[in-house]
């Protein structure tokens, strides 16, 4: 259902904490320009941990409209309690995603029978395509390989986004999942090989600061182009990791302010870009030639 470049879109805010609509528009116009191929809203990088519910539903609905159409939109919807990323996805759907991403449940360490039974419940209580999200570096929950096979089964369950970096995972999901799945790279400095080793995209953090080369690299690398995917990924390499230098979203929400395209604010217990990190991410930034 879904390849190529997918942008982990942030939530811009005022320095209040509010969240600016206006430079929301505008982001997703940017997307639209730049040829990215999906945009997740409240996801990781969406700061989706410190949203309310009803901020989190109005941000869904709000990206929806401005996107009236031209690109698809996959609502983050994820919670560690099921009833809850059950009404979450319910409402993306009443809002108009095109689907939702739901992440393993955090902090309550279910096992992967629980997992399974968390992920069957969503998908039958609600009938919109849903993604997997694998991250246990953040989650300190690992949905293995197994268990996706078990849940790739399920008709409205389309594909996962596995943010572990382990390349090594894709052949156990290739070989084990249905064959309609979408294997979906979380991480974006292994996903340029993630897609030529057979990955279908990446849900991109880069994204947001270079949509436009994110997209022409996963281009490239789906086509089999080889050596034109590796070269834009080179130039990408920087931005990849400094966008990591401290906690996401804090060094991208800070690079997409300086291409003048947000408001400056993050919530807390997040905090803006330390004055000693700013030239780390700028010279990522120069290099990939977004500034």
């Amino acid at each position: 259902m879904f390849r190529g470049s997918i942008v982990a879109l942030i939530t811009p805010m005022f320095e209040d904490s509010r969240i600016d609509k206006d430079s929301l528009r505008r982001l997703v116009d940017f997307h639209v320009e730049s040829g990215t191929s999906a945009i997740v809203v409240a996801g990781t990088t969406g700061e989706s941990a410190t949203l309310d519910e009803e901020e989190h539903c109005t941000l869904v609905q709000n990206v929806v409209e401005f996107a009236a159409g031209r690109i698809p939109v996959i609502a983050g919807t994820g919670a560690n309690c099921t009833t809850e990323a059950i009404a979450l996805t319910d409402r993306a759907r009443r809002a108009g995603a095109q689907a939702a991403l739901l992440v393993t449940p955090y902090y309550n360490k279910p096992t992967q029978e629980g997992l399974y039974l968390h992920f069957k419940a969503i998908a039958e209580a609600v009938e919109i395509p849903q993604i997997l999200y694998n991250v246990p570096g953040r989650t300190a929950c690992d949905l293995l390989p197994e268990t996706t096979a078990r849940l790739s089964r399920i008709p409205n369950i389309v594909g996962i986004k596995e943010a572990t970096g382990d390349l090594g995972r894709l052949g156990r999901l290739r070989s084990l999942c249905a064959e309609d799945f979408d294997l979906l790279s979380g991480d974006d400095a292994t996903a340029c090989e993630f897609i030529l080793q057979g990955g279908h995209g990446d849900i991109s953090v880069t994204a947001n600061v270079a949509p436009r080369f994110m997209q022409q690299m996963c281009a490239a690398a789906l086509s089999g182009r080889r050596d034109e995917a590796r070269a834009i990924n080179a130039r990408l390499d920087p931005l990849h990791r400094n966008l990591f230098v401290q906690s996401n979203p804090i060094p991208v929400k800070w690079a997409v302010v300086e291409m003048g395209l947000a408001s400056r604010g993050i919530r807390l217990p997040l905090t803006w870009l330390t004055e000693d990190a700013q030239p780390i991410v700028r010279a990522a930034m120069q290099q990939a030639g977004t500034i």
